[in-house]
């Protein structure tokens, strides 16, 4: 099957969403499908406001129309609410072709963070954006919950996975040549895009023995960095080196309370590390009530009582996800619907 995915979020970003993204493009491919990605770096594009890094297609209506009708694919799954997902269903609406979206990202959240937009109009975009879609693909139970109560329908699970491969504990980077081994211990770690979205204050501001660590990188990440020159600021790391990073440390704190999912919740209960968070959707679908983590409103209570907990269980709790059953699901909310037909006019 030949399926076409439109994604305002694609290299070279770095977060979840991408994570997701390429790692189900190449689930597919392994699997014998083939896969048309259509992202920013097809298009013009301008930096978006306050958020550099994320590049918005400019105009890309008449392209975009061109790579679809030029790929003719099976499925068109829209992963973003971007100017390429706006593009993307205006010309499915338009050609009378269903297609599947996701909700990665509660951006009404980041929107009222950011800008103080009031919730019920963002969700209101985000109804209309979603209410012509054929399945809207979240990938927890609270997500889904929560998207029902605020009147979203059609929705299905697409979960997420970790490559345990990768991450997975090691322990000579605990040791004195490891990426911490100048810091006293406990070290407690936070992975992720450094912006007001993902509540790192709440973090810094714990009053935590050992040290605290953050590893990513962000429009907060100079600001921060100046404002608290007693924690570590690694910046980005990648692959095998991030890897490292996690398995390095001995607590994984995750401040956010507006993550779909958290894939790196996965990545550093895979590395071995106990989670400390709130008990918010993410935290709470992927932890529950397993005794990996602690989840608590008081995010140092949560954070002290984690450093206790045998790392042993949660990689054992990491290596129940996989890739390969969320890449099936991605599929099975592909299946029920016909696959397009194209009666495209011949060049003369």
């Amino acid at each position: 099957m030949r399926i076409l995915v439109v994604s305002d979020a694609w290299f070279p970003q770095v977060n979840g969403v991408v994570r997701t993204l390429d790692t189900l493009r190449a689930e597919l491919l392994t699997a014998g499908h083939d896969v048309v990605m259509v992202t920013p770096d097809c298009f013009r594009s301008l930096p978006c406001p306050s958020y550099p890094e994320i590049r918005l297609a400019v105009k890309p209506g008449r392209k975009l129309r061109h790579l679809i009708e030029q790929a003719q694919p099976c499925a068109i799954h829209i992963a973003t609410e971007g100017p390429l997902g706006w593009a993307a269903r205006r010309y499915c609406l338009r050609r009378k072709l269903p297609f599947t979206t996701a909700y990665h990202t509660k951006f009404p959240e980041y929107i009222q963070a950011r800008w103080r937009v009031p919730l019920r109009l963002s969700y209101a975009v985000m109804r209309r954006f979603h209410g012509a879609s054929s399945r809207i693909m979240v990938a927890t139970q609270g997500v889904e919950d929560e998207l029902a109560r605020r009147g979203f329908r059609n929705i299905g699970r697409w979960s997420r996975g970790v490559d345990t491969q990768m991450f997975q504990p090691r322990p000579h980077c605990k040791q004195a040549d490891g990426p911490w081994g100048d810091l006293p211990r406990p070290i407690f770690l936070y992975v992720g895009r450094v912006a007001v979205e993902k509540n790192i204050q709440a973090f810094l501001d714990l009053d935590l023995p050992g040290s605290k660590v953050v590893v990513g990188d962000g429009p907060q990440l100079d600001d921060l960095r100046r404002k608290h020159p007693e924690i570590r600021f690694a910046g980005a790391h990648f692959g095998d080196d991030l890897a490292r990073h996690y398995a390095g440390a001995d607590v994984f704190v995750f401040p956010s309370r507006t993550d779909t999912f958290g894939l790196v919740l996965l990545e550093a209960l895979a590395s071995g590390l106990p989670v400390a968070a709130y008990p918010v959707p993410g935290p709470l679908d992927v932890i529950g009530d397993s005794p990996v983590g602690v989840l608590s409103e008081n995010l140092r209570e949560a954070a002290l009582q984690a450093s206790q907990i045998d790392p042993t269980l949660c990689r054992q709790h990491a290596l129940t996800f996989s890739w390969t059953a969320c890449t099936s699901q991605f599929l099975d909310n592909l299946r029920p619907f016909e696959p397009l037909v194209w009666d495209l006019p011949q060049p003369a």
